[in-house]
């Protein structure tokens, strides 16, 4: 056991003494490795960053909820020029989804792409998206009421001019104020404040940033037809309903109010919350592959740098190596030798990469709205381990023609 440790602390002691010694050469072995896994690391830390993000986004919704409209959540094969021409989901249709379609807990109208100047008491906030929805909303999603109240079926059901902000703006707008009964323009119109939302915190604000407000305010004045402002209707099925049943169920009678034939095919989409979930895994996992692409030439090149370096470093030594055999040092010493440098250049390349992700943890968080930049114990891991396989990889060859020398050429040879 002493001497596996003596021969690592003199493997240690030559790898040192070589980087001392090459300062430039050794700079520009780290620098593609070091960009390398910066590439890696820092394109997967981002991904499971926002991956973490749109989990803790989507953790409030319950996965079977079902959105009809005229927009696929998934790929499909109907084309985009007919796709285009299919008619928005009304709020007749909704209406008639919200009497017909049985084992449902929650029916709530949508209209998406509402955006307007908020002004109140001289302050203007440039268009925030103005979520407009029937009543209910609170059922569909994890949105909670910190001050006021949602408002009811009968104001939404009349278009009354009433307003709930998410917390952020409620902060811009007001500040110590309380918001609450206070009167602000949206559109140019007066609305009142019957609500605050509790703070979200999801990324890019999300209902922080939002004001929600009765989707017939918004129809009172707005193009809401068959082509006009985009809608949608999120259904809640009861639990431990029959999903598939459930979703035959709505298709045909839909079907049947759209006055759709048999052979027609259909002008809305029935699109599932887990079919959303899981293009977003689809795209995570793209991206995360895309990293590995753009690191691994970096990588690649970090390699090739490291195995360059290391035969310029056997080269040099070629007469050293020559007095180590010659005084009894074995083949396995050498190769060890070698390795350890190979691998030691390596890690502190990927030591540097990792620190400037470590960077970035800081610089993210400061500069963007709710997003949170970590790199996990899991991510350094991957990041040492690459490193230590491309410097075991571009150190094998040199170490290994090392070890081979012959003792006297080697002496002969070297001076």
């Amino acid at each position: 056991m002493f001497i596996y440790l003596q021969l690592l602390k003199e493997s240690f002691n030559f790898a040192i003494k070589s980087l001392r010694d090459n300062k430039l050469r050794t700079f520009l072995s780290l620098l593609g490795v070091t960009v390398g896994i910066f590439s890696i690391i820092s394109v997967l830390a981002a991904v499971d960053s926002l991956n973490r993000s749109i989990q803790e986004s989507l953790s409030g919704l319950d996965k079977n909820m079902i959105n009809v409209s005229k927009f696929s959540f998934a790929p499909t094969d109907v084309p985009r020029w007919q796709r285009l021409n299919f008619p928005q989901v009304s709020y007749q249709e909704y209406e008639f989804m919200k009497r017909e379609i049985p084992n449902t807990e929650a029916v709530v109208y949508e209209l998406f792409g509402v955006f307007s100047t908020i002004k109140y008491n001289g302050k203007t906030i440039p268009s925030p998206t103005i979520q407009s929805t029937s009543a209910g909303v609170e059922q569909i999603s994890d949105i909670r009421i910190e001050k006021g109240r949602f408002y009811n079926e009968a104001e939404a059901n009349a278009g009354t001019a009433v307003v709930i902000l998410g917390h952020n703006l409620a902060e811009q707008l007001f500040g110590e104020e309380d918001p609450m009964n206070k009167e602000i323009r949206i559109f140019g119109r007066k609305l009142t404040v019957i609500g605050v939302l509790k703070k979200y915190g999801e990324l890019g604000g999300g209902p922080d940033e939002n004001a929600y407000v009765p989707a017939n305010f918004i129809r009172g004045f707005m193009n809401t037809g068959p082509q006009g402002l985009p809608s949608g209707v999120v259904l809640k099925p009861k639990k431990g309903v029959d999903m598939a049943e459930y979703e035959a169920v709505l298709r045909q009678k839909f079907r049947a109010y759209r006055g759709l034939k048999p052979e027609d095919i259909d002008n809305f989409f029935v699109n599932k919350i887990s079919s959303f979930t899981d293009m977003i895994d689809e795209t995570i996992s793209m991206m995360n592959v895309v990293g590995w692409i753009i690191g691994g030439f970096s990588i690649l090149v970090g390699g090739f740098g490291i195995a360059n370096i290391m035969f310029v470093s056997v080269k040099e030594r070629t007469s050293l190596i020559g007095v180590q055999k010659s005084l009894g040092a074995k083949n396995q010493f050498i190769l060890f030798q070698f390795l350890f440098e190979a691998v030691l250049l390596a890690i502190i390349g990927g030591l540097f990469g990792l620190f400037f992700v470590w960077l970035l943890t800081f610089i993210i968080p400061s500069s963007s709205d709710g997003f949170n930049f970590v790199l996990s114990f899991k991510n350094v891991a991957i990041g040492l381990g690459i490193s230590f396989v491309v410097g075991l990889l571009s150190g094998i060859i040199p170490a290994s023609s090392a070890a081979r020398l012959n003792p006297v050429e080697a002496i002969r040879t070297g001076q």
